[in-house]
Order: C-alpha cells, then structure tokens, then sequence
C-alpha cells in the first residue's frame, strides 16, 4: 500500500525522468564530447602527427548529438577531403611556381564549392564545405613549400580521418543517441499534432492564425526528416531497410496535410450565410472523420495504432459515402441551388479524398513492423529546391573576398596571410548552409574573440607548467565542456563552432612546442580580422534582405507552373517536397519580418492549393476512358487546356488583370464540362467529368478567396465568394 510519503518520491522520479529526456541529454553529449577529445588527443599525440590541431577540430566539426548524423557527416565529409585534396594537388602541380594564378584557381574553386554548400543545405552541401576547406588547408602552406605539400595533404588527410574515426566509434558505443529513434519518435509526435489540429479542423475550432503556424512547422519537419532518414540510414540497418517505405511515409504526409489544408480552407469559405445549408448536411461526414482521429490526438503514434487506423478507416470509407449521398439528398429536398451543390460536391470529394489519403498513410506506417513489405517499391523522392541566384551571390561572394585578402597578403607579406585567406573561406562555406548566414558569421566571430582569451590564459599561464599528457587534458577540459554545451543547442551552436573549431587550431599545443607571443597574436589578428571581414561582406547583396525574399516568393509561384507543365511521373512528390522546402528557406531567412512570414506563407497556401488540384486533374485527365466524351479535342479538354495557360501567365505575373483572365477561363472550362454529356452515374466515384467539375470548382474558390496574396488589392473580390451559375 502506497504512503504519503511515496508521493514526492514518485514526483521526483518523475522530474528526474523528464530532466533526463531534456536537459540530461545535453549533458551526456557533453561528456562523450570530453571522452572524444581524449581519446582522439592521445592519438595524436600518440602517433605523433604534425598537427593534433586538425585532429581535435575535425571532432568538433563532425560532432552531433545523433550517432547517425555523425556517420553521415563522416562520410560526407571524407568525400569532400578527398575532392578538396584532388583539386589541391592539381592546382600545385599546375601553378607551382605561380603564386598569383593558384590563388586565383583557389579563390574559383572555394567559390564553386560555396555556392555548392548554399544549394544544397543538407549533409551534400556539408562536402561541398569540406571541399573548399580542405583545398584551402592544403593550398596555402603549399604556397611555402610546394616540394612538400604532398606529404602535407597525406598529413591533414590522416588527421582528418583519425578524428573522425574517434568521433564515430565514441558516439555510436558510448550512451547512443541513435537518429533512428529520434526518426520514430518525430514521425510520431508529428502525426499527434497533426491529428490534434485536424480535429479541430473538422469541428470548426480551428483559428487561422493557428493553422498558419502549424503549416509552417509541418513545412519544416518536412525537410528535418528526410535528412533524419538519410543520416538513420547510415547507422541502423532496420532503418535502411524501410528507407523506401519512410521516404513514401513523408511523401503521403506532405499530401495529406496538403489536402486537409484544402478542405479547411474551402470550409472557412463556407461561413458566410450561403454555405450554412452545405456546412450543416456536411456536419455528420465531417463528425465521422474526426471521431477516427480523436483518439490519436492526445498521445503519440505507434505502428499497431497505425494498423488499427487503417483497418477502421477500410471499413469507415463505405459509411461515409452513405452519408455523403444523405447529405446531398438533404439539400435536394431543401431546393438548395447548384452553387450550393458544387459547393457541398466539392467539400464531400475533399473530405473523401482527405480520408483516402489518410487511410494510405496509416497502411504504410503500419507496414514499418515488417522488415520487408510491397509498400516498399516506391520509385518517388523528396526534391529539394533553392534558388539558383542567391546559391551564385554566396559563391561570388566568397570567392571576391578570398581574391581581396589574398591580393592584401602578397602585397603585405604578411605571416599569417595564410591563416587570414583560410579563415576567410571557411567561414564563407559555414555560413553559407545557415538558413540566417549573418547571424551564424557573428555567432562564429564572437565565439572565436572568447576562444582567443581562453587561448591566452592557457598558451601563456598554463602549458608551460604542465607535464605530461594528463595535466594537459585537465586544463583544457573546461573550454571543452563550455564549448560541447554552446554545441548542443541550436541557438547557440554557431558560438560553440567558433570557440573550439579556432582554439583547436591557434591555442593547442603541438608534438612540438613553441612558444611565440608574437606569432600566436598574428594568428588571432588574422582569424578575427578575416570574420569581421566576412560579417561586413554580408552587407553585399545580404541574404536575409526583400531581394532573395521576392526571389523565393517567385519561386514559390513558379511551383504553379511546374504543376501545369511538369512530366506527371514523380510530379506530386516532386512539388510537394520543393514547396515546402522553399517555404522553409524563405521562413528562416525572414525570421525578423513576421509581415513577410506571414506573405509567404498565404503565397504558400495559394500555390499547394491550385498546384495540387492541378496535378489531381491532370492525372484524372491521362486515367481517362477511351470514350467520345473524354477525347483531348473535346470543348471540355480545351477548356481545361486553356485554364492551364491562364494560371501560368497568373503565377508568373500575379496582376488583376491575369487574376480576370484566370477566373474566365476556368468558369468557361466549367460550363463546358457541365454541357458535357456522360454515360455514367452522376457520382464522383463513378463520373469521371464530376470530378474534374470539383477540381475545377475549388480552383475557381481559391482564385475568388479574398484572402489569397492573388486577390491582393482588388475590390471586386473583396466580399463574400462569388459563386458559378
């Protein structure tokens, strides 16, 4: 029998628990940081390289708090070495004797491999890092000594190796904090959150502003994951085997919430005085649905509730549709008019489908309990976009300003001219892959200055009356812990990079050591000149300025034209996954300007809506029956066919004037598939021509929505939607 006594004893546990799955992990991240850094320092020392600088960096550089991730940046970060090292040793074997040329080639390269870093932002855009980093590490001693920089580029690929190798092994055996289960469990809360949200969806409880917040999140996890599952990939090899199955689940995901964002959407359009009758003969699906998800709403997803969802949801579609033909009954017998009945047609359809997809998701996460399962061959991909011309300032950038202070180090002559270009480059590539690439480069400058004091206490008032490998390591333990801690948490990650990446580099000591005040404040006059160098470069056409936001923002409605003109193979997957990802990019960068968040995401809305039920009719359009009525030359296809066009010339130059053009041609596109004779039940399951009027119903909605960025400034849309005759 418990006492009362047991209670705070419970209530501890309970605490401790929680500070373990939260602030806990930080700390166990802390001490495998320290427990790398030993055992890749005593190596190194050990095995007596030139430079455990470049060992110990390279910990801190591959260091996450996911063992898969680690793996991941291992091996993409062995890959650019080895690139890096290949161009290097061309370029000395080339211009050897020509300083100037070989410093122009580096700064092209570096260059290159910046604008590399900013187009692809995942652990590719990491090797694209690494290749411009390693060139420069190699390169500019070889400038000193081109007899030599063979064995040098030998050296800094040996040390690279044995810092990842001790980074790999500490943090796949010691307290792993595997990505595999850190996959599951984001795949599960998401799925939570997303069934809270459509719960109040359907049961008319969701506010606007909310729902806004919860796209551009899911829009973020969206990316997250996929390169969860790529780093997952690398460690565990359940995960590889479901990496099919796992990139489809993101994929259904991304429609799911696409279509549900739809139904919202057309149902808060439905809340003037004409949608009353449709939202009430609409209440008993709309109820049906959301008693399905409720249960899930509140705790998180595993693969048997899936399998239970899925099997309820098989036998559920049925009853639903009866209740589809009760509600249209009900507004026939109500003498509701035709505007009313496309409306409720088009919201029923919505729904269904909502439920058809949510049927496949819940299949296909179930299927994860198999090791092998038919829902694994799926042939699509998550494509991620960028925008080319902010990729090309990036490299541009980068490769002028390496230009610039290599032109200032010939000139001067000066010591640590090498250290002043190297730094340079590197943090133009760091940065470069940040979704705020200024606030990273004065995370890095500020946590270099500390590494610089750390250095100088150290350097100078404490090696030198240290003997022996222990005592050593006990004084640089706390700038570790300090830096692993900054490390550990995203918002102040860039302050951690710059204070162990640079102390590793200029504080720590060699095999042989020297000790030299003048040379250990040029190395540090080098490396914070060069950042602050950077930092005022972002001033040049800066990445987080309207420029790239209107550059995004067209992207975004390009995503439109890529949905009318696209090959159908992989076109869903493809513009699910490249909206949403530009979304994310824009999102990040204008974290400063809610006004401008919250335009991108209405632009986001109006493009996943009508590029969605683009791609919905043209695949009804290619399924088609070999029938009269369905020929492509048929008033009908050409009327879709010219829609098509005029949502193009709306999505290129979104003006009132195209706005008109748009809602012309899909109202002539609708009346013709209305004068259209078809040989089948007038049902959506069986009418294929009733479809395609619910595709092209919504899209005239969307057009009319008063809130879309299209709408935008015109007065003849300013009421309530206008409803076709």
């Amino acid at each position: 029998m418990k006492t009362v006594a047991d209670a705070p004893v419970g209530a501890f546990r309970r605490a401790l628990g929680d500070w373990a799955l939260s602030e806990g992990l930080t700390w166990v991240f802390v001490f495998k940081a320290l427990l790398t850094a030993f055992v890749a320092l005593w190596l190194a020392y050990r095995l007596e390289l030139p430079q455990p600088s470049t060992v110990l960096a390279t910990v801190f550089i591959v260091m996450q708090r996911q063992s898969g991730e680690v793996l991941a940046k291992s091996f993409y970060r062995i890959i650019g070495t080895l690139l890096g090292l290949v161009v290097m040793v061309t370029l000395i074997a080339l211009f050897n004797q020509e300083r100037v040329l070989f410093l122009l080639c580096l700064a092209i390269w570096v260059g290159l491999c910046t604008a590399g870093a900013a187009r692809y932002r995942d652990f590719r855009g990491y090797a694209c890092v690494l290749a411009g980093y390693t060139a420069v590490m190699i390169g500019l001693p070889a400038t000193f000594d081109p007899d030599g920089a063979f064995m040098q580029a030998l050296w800094r690929v040996l040390e690279i190796t044995v810092g990842i190798l001790c980074t790999g092994l500490v943090m796949g055996l010691i307290l792993p904090q595997t990505s595999g289960a850190t996959l599951r469990s984001t795949l599960a809360t998401r799925f939570r959150d997303f069934a809270g949200v459509a719960c109040a969806g359907l049961a008319g409880e969701l506010e606007p502003q909310r729902m806004e917040e919860v796209s551009a999140r899911l829009a973020a996890q969206a990316v997250a994951l996929e390169n969860l599952r790529n780093a997952s990939a690398f460690e565990d090899p359940n995960i590889r085997l479901r990496s099919g199955r796992l990139a489809r689940l993101n994929n259904e995901f991304m429609v799911l919430s696409t279509r549900f964002h739809a139904l919202y959407q057309l149902l808060q359009r439905l809340q003037g005085e004409t949608g009353v009758r449709v939202l009430e003969a609409l209440q008993p699906c709309l109820a049906q649905v959301g008693s399905e998800l409720a249960p899930l709403a509140g705790r998180l997803y595993s693969d048997q509730d899936a399998a239970n969802l899925a099997l309820g949801l098989a036998t559920s579609k049925q009853a639903l549709m009866q209740r589809i033909r009760d509600g249209r009954q009900q507004l026939v017998e109500q003498q509701a008019d035709e505007a009313q009945l496309t409306d409720f047609n088009t919201a029923a359809e919505l729904l269904f489908r909502f439920t058809d997809d949510l049927h496949g998701y819940a299949q296909t996460q179930a299927s994860l309990a198999d090791q092998h399962h038919s829902r694994e061959k799926w042939k699509g991909n998550f494509t991620p976009r960028a925008n080319g011309l902010a990729a090309a300032v990036a490299g541009i950038r980068c490769a002028l300003l390496i230009l610039a202070l290599s032109a200032f180090w010939l000139a001067s002559s000066w010591p640590s001219g090498s250290t002043f270009v190297l730094t340079a480059g590197l943090v133009s590539a760091l940065s470069s892959t940040s979704s705020n690439p200024a606030r990273l480069s004065r995370q890095l400058l500020i946590g270099a200055s500390g590494s610089a004091v750390a250095g100088f206490v150290l350097q100078f008032w404490v090696f030198p009356w240290l003997d022996g490998f222990a005592l050593l390591y006990c004084s640089l333990v706390p700038v570790i812990a300090f830096g692993a801690f900054l490390l550990a948490r995203p918002q102040t990650l860039g302050y951690g990079v710059g204070l162990l990446i640079w102390f590793c580099m200029l504080a720590l000591p060699a095999n042989q050591t020297h000790y030299l005040p003048y040379r250990f404040f040029n190395e540090y006059l080098a490396v914070l000149s060069s950042m602050g160098l950077v930092v005022v470069s972002m001033l040049i056409l800066p990445p987080d300025r309207p420029w790239l936001w209107r550059r995004l923002e067209q992207d975004l409605r390009m995503r439109v034209v890529f949905a009318v003109s696209g090959k159908l193979k992989g076109l869903v997957d493809g513009f699910e996954s490249g909206t949403r990802d530009l979304l994310n990019q824009a999102y990040g960068l204008a974290a400063r300007r809610p006004d401008v968040q919250r335009q991108l995401l209405r632009w986001m809305f109006a493009v996943l809506e009508i590029g969605h039920a683009v791609i919905e009719l043209r695949q009804e359009q290619a399924a088609l029956p070999d029938e009269p009525c369905y020929a492509a030359d048929t008033p009908w296809q050409q009327g879709v066919r010219a829609m098509g066009r005029a949502l193009v010339r709306l999505f290129i130059q979104p003006d009132e004037a195209n706005r008109q053009r748009a809602l012309g041609a899909v109202e002539q596109a609708i009346q013709t598939v209305r004068d259209t004779p078809e040989p089948r039940p007038p049902q959506f399951d069986s009418s294929p021509l009733r479809r395609v009027l619910s595709y092209l119903h919504f899209i005239r909605s969307s057009l009319l929505d008063p809130n879309s960025p299209l709408a935008a400034g015109s007065a003849s849309t300013a009421g309530r939607v206008v409803h076709a005759p």
